[in-house]
């Protein structure tokens, strides 16, 4: 049996100052709008400690991660506060009850103002930590699109994201694959798209579930930053 290669990650995160933002929060759980530049958990590198949960646990000891947003990636993120609303939650993340919403400034001007795209996603382990489409081994990915606007300096597309799936990296994958790459990704542009921001243009906007303890839904919002 051949082994695996192993991967080592030698990425140093900078310091990000911005603070985390509570959006929401009761003795159950905690509705954050996560800064762009910060993990969500802490890596492996002790260089890159801070982290959304790092950060949280000081405050709310039994704090966990439900789910997770890229480093550049900003906006909603849901925490659960004790071991049987992460256990309901959980179960509504992988019943995929949960809609989120993101808005994203894609490189060039849209020729469609509404989409679907369906590309699998796979890991790609010679090049870590990039995602790659892979119609063999890749698992099934979703993203539904809307235009909401053009922009012309730099010419490009404000749109609404609405993943059906969770894959890691889908949104830049997905946006890459049909040719407009998201502005500021470092992983999937082009060096020209890469310099045309100053961050990831990517930010969960929209986060609705339903509440663990009460079943009322809950519609959490957090307007974009860019």
């Amino acid at each position: 049996m051949s082994k695996q290669p192993v991967i080592i990650d030698t990425f140093i995160v900078p310091v990000c100052y911005d603070d985390i933002d509570i959006i929401y929060q009761d003795e159950h759980i905690l509705l954050i709008n996560k800064p762009t530049k910060l993990l969500s958990l802490s890596g492996k590198n002790p260089l890159n400690k801070d982290s959304v949960h790092y950060r949280i646990v000081r405050d709310f000891p039994t704090a966990t991660l439900l789910h997770r947003l890229d480093l550049g990636t900003s906006g909603l993120m849901l925490l659960a506060l004790n071991k049987a609303v992460n256990a309901t939650l959980t179960k509504q993340f992988q019943a995929r009850k949960i809609e989120k919403s993101y808005t994203a400034i894609l490189s060039g001007h849209l020729s469609k103002a509404t989409g679907s795209i369906t590309h699998p996603i796979a890991k790609d382990p010679p090049n870590f930590p990039r995602m790659k489409v892979c119609t063999e081994s890749g698992k099934t990915a979703h993203t539904e699109f809307h235009l909401l606007s053009y922009v012309d300096k730099p010419k490009s597309s404000r749109v609404l994201f609405t993943p059906v799936t969770g894959r890691t990296h889908q949104l830049r994958v997905h946006a890459q694959q049909i040719g407009h790459p998201i502005l500021g990704c470092d992983l999937y542009g082009n060096e020209s798209t890469f310099k045309a921001a100053p961050r990831l243009m990517l930010h969960a906007t929209s986060l609705n579930f339903d509440h663990p303890v009460t079943g009322v839904r809950f519609f959490g919002k957090c307007p974009c930053p860019f």
